[in-house]
């Protein structure tokens, strides 16, 4: 797409959203962008600073129902830092947790509630807790809830890192 190439020089994550009802339905749960593009009434495009971490949802149908529903939770990416490739996200970031069909998506979002309920940011919550979560969704576990404790550890854990 040629907006994604006009932005492939700074050091931003890009995020096409695409809004078709009923058809394509990608949106942002959370995570705070740095900048926004209306592309046109059905695309707009979000970009990301390094190190921020958002919740990317996918859903898409056909006449017969949908075909795909998808979260991702990314950590945006600086230049030259390595990245995995996603659909729609330019040039791509650091998956935290890739869960596909409704009722694993719903999971996320819960956990994600949850969160939120402890006045926690969730683009601020550890890492390896979307790590956590993702691994024990996959395995058909329920994930452990975040707690407080936790948040508190991970946040002193990153003051004394260098």
């Amino acid at each position: 797409m040629i907006v994604a190439t006009r932005h492939a020089r700074d050091n931003l994550t890009h995020v096409e959203l695409t809004w078709v009802e009923k058809r394509i339905e990608n949106w942002i749960r959370f995570g705070t962008h740095a900048q926004e593009q209306t592309v046109d009434r059905r695309l707009r495009i979000l970009s990301y600073r390094p190190g921020t971490v958002f919740a990317f949802v996918r859903w898409a149908a056909n006449d017969f129902g949908t075909i795909i529903s998808r979260i991702d939770i990314v950590r945006a990416v600086a230049s030259g830092e390595a990245y995995q490739t996603l659909p729609f996200v330019r040039p791509g970031g650091d998956i935290l947790l890739k869960v596909e069909s409704w009722p694993r998506v719903e999971r996320v979002l819960q956990a994600i509630d949850a969160i939120q309920r402890l006045n926690i940011e969730p683009e601020l919550v550890s890492p390896d807790h979307w790590r956590h979560i993702h691994n024990r969704i996959t395995a058909g576990h329920a994930p452990r809830a975040y707690t407080l404790d936790q948040h508190r550890a991970f946040l002193l854990r990153k003051r004394t890192e260098p």
